[in-house]
């Protein structure tokens, strides 16, 4: 898989370790840990946090802008040393596949559980702007009401970028056979889902967009449609129809098999992170719904949560 890590945007974020425990840690290695940032605020965020935590612990970190399907490559040949938010449903594969090779080793589970789905807004439930949501046949009786002026008077469903899923909702649509009534739009980033579902509000129309939890959406509201259960071999890429929703599943941690050895200290605390669906929804509110840089909003959290984070390092 072609490695899509740029280099030259490499940054720093300088979270000293004073501001953030006021202790002392003896370093690692002085090699930086090079730790990947994707287009989803939970994930950068929750990128300088990581970041962050092992400054206090003395250690060089530095930031890079990769694909979130080419970053286990990435991970696997030490472009970077770990992969923090490793979302069973959209990346397991990619995860495996690299781990096969040899070089990536799984580092633990994080507690939240995952759902990567389509839904709704609650207010469209509880507006009945589609009865019988959110059972996936009510969308049988409802395209106009989620059509859009580029859909071509068939309803939308407003998935993210394509390079997180290919064509998987597209095949789901011919799999349930509505594919004649709805079609896949992709969005260029987790942004223009959110400013959707801000537009839809105000102008009290319906909406479907992709979205996940643990996410800032769950404070609000949000329900993912309920499509037939998923269940192995289901999808079209493992010889399935496609006619499946998303399975419920983990969120790992990744990291370069050589990371124990040259951050010990590091790897220790890397291994005992686990952040819980509150933690990683309050990470993304701090960007998508208070409007603080990635940088500042993970400042914010580490300042505000060290009951959380501190014991990972001890």
């Amino acid at each position: 898989m072609k490695n899509k890590i740029f280099k030259a945007g490499l940054l720093a974020v300088g979270l000293s370790a004073s501001f953030l425990t006021g202790q002392v840690h003896a370093k690692d290695s002085s090699k930086p840990i090079v730790i990947p940032t994707h287009n989803w605020s939970s994930q950068v965020v929750m990128a300088y946090v990581i970041g962050g935590i092992f400054e206090s612990l003395g250690n060089n970190v530095e930031y890079v802008p990769a694909d979130s399907q080419a970053v286990y490559e990435a991970v696997r040949n030490g472009d970077v040393t770990i992969s923090h938010e490793v979302w069973e449903s959209s990346f397991g594969k990619s995860f495996y596949n690299a781990m096969e090779k040899g070089g990536v080793i799984d580092a633990g589970t994080h507690a939240a559980a995952t759902l990567e789905e389509m839904g709704v807004p609650q207010w469209v439930i509880d507006k009945n702007l589609c009865p019988g949501l959110p059972k996936w046949e009510a969308l049988k009786n409802c395209q106009e009401v989620f059509a859009t002026p580029d859909s071509g008077g068939k309803g939308r469903w407003l998935e993210g970028p394509q390079s997180w899923h290919g064509n998987l909702m597209p095949e789901r649509l011919t799999g349930l056979g509505i594919d004649d009534q709805y079609v896949v739009k992709f969005a260029g980033g987790a942004d223009a889902l959110w400013a959707e579902l801000a537009a839809a509000k105000k102008e009290g129309r319906g909406v479907i967009t992709f979205n996940w939890t643990p996410n800032f959406t769950d404070a609000e509201g949000f329900a993912f449609i309920e499509f037939p259960e998923y269940t192995d071999g289901c999808r079209v890429v493992d010889g399935g129809d496609g006619a499946c929703g998303s399975p419920k599943g983990w969120l790992k941690k990744a990291a370069n098999y050589k990371f124990p050895k040259t951050h010990p200290k590091a790897y220790t605390t890397y291994a005992k992170l686990s952040f819980t669906t509150k933690d990683i929804g309050q990470m993304a509110a701090l960007v998508d719904v208070d409007k603080m840089s990635h940088q500042d909003a993970a400042k914010q959290w580490l300042a505000d949560h060290k009951d959380v984070w501190v014991p990972f390092t001890k």
